[in-house]
């Protein structure tokens, strides 16, 4: 009954969400129809998501959009390789906890967007500035939600395979782990939208390269470029 019920709701949640979005293109279409706004500035829906699945089928573009996707996979990756050890080593050692606590609180802070045209000078306008700007700025939700999820791991559980002989490794590794791999999946999740916002957004303040900010960029300085950059717009939704 109980997964019959969550099905139930998840289907619910699923319409729901699909008449929002109909209902955000509708009126989208008609404000565009309507003449409320100009053309140049809002296009109809339709032409947009015409646009869209147009660039589907232009090899340049999808050159752009894979560039942008291997920096996004590549950056997280690299952010979850680094978060997540890290995480579990801060989260069962209280010592190294305290230790870089004050450096972590610092960094944390500092906005990821702040820190592109410092990180553009040092590395350039190529994939090693777009990976490095979408680690720094995926590892912090891993990290957090890491060592969270091992604040909550059930206490008998670990007191139980120690009063049996395994040592620290292997509580981590039978219960700590699987038991934080959860939290550790919620992090991933915030942190690839994250990812992919740096991804674009590096690519547009740049101006120059390949990838799917650049085709963007570019399109917002045509004449009339408004539904080409709100057909790359979609594309992330894709």
């Amino acid at each position: 009954m109980r997964k019959r019920g969550k099905r139930r709701a998840r289907r619910q949640e699923l319409l729901l969400g699909a008449l929002g979005v109909l209902l955000a293109f509708g009126v989208c279409e008609a404000v565009g129809r309507a003449g409320l706004v100009r053309r140049s500035y809002l296009p109809p829906a339709s032409e947009v998501l015409a646009r869209a699945v147009e660039l589907a089928g232009d090899p340049v573009f999808l050159d752009g959009v894979g560039a942008t996707v291997r920096a996004w996979a590549l950056g997280l990756g690299l952010a979850c390789a680094i978060a997540v050890p890290l995480g579990l080593l801060l989260g069962s050692v209280p010592v190294v906890d305290e230790a870089v606590r004050a450096i972590v609180e610092f960094l944390r802070p500092l906005p990821s967007v702040a820190l592109i045209p410092l990180v553009s000078l040092l590395l350039g306008s190529g994939t090693e500035t777009k990976v490095a700007l979408i680690t720094y700025a995926s590892v912090w939700p891993i990290l957090f939600n890491t060592v969270y999820g091992l604040g909550e791991t059930d206490p008998l559980a670990k007191d139980t395979l120690r009063a049996f002989g395994f040592g620290r490794l292997s509580v981590l590794l039978r219960v700590e782990l699987p038991a934080t791999a959860p939290f550790i999946a919620a992090g991933l999740r915030i942190s690839a939208a994250i990812a992919l916002v740096l991804a674009v957004a590096t690519e547009i303040l740049a101006g120059f390269g390949e990838g799917l900010g650049i085709f963007i960029a570019q399109s917002g300085l045509s004449t009339d470029g408004t539904r080409d950059v709100l057909a790359g717009v979609v594309w992330p939704w894709a």
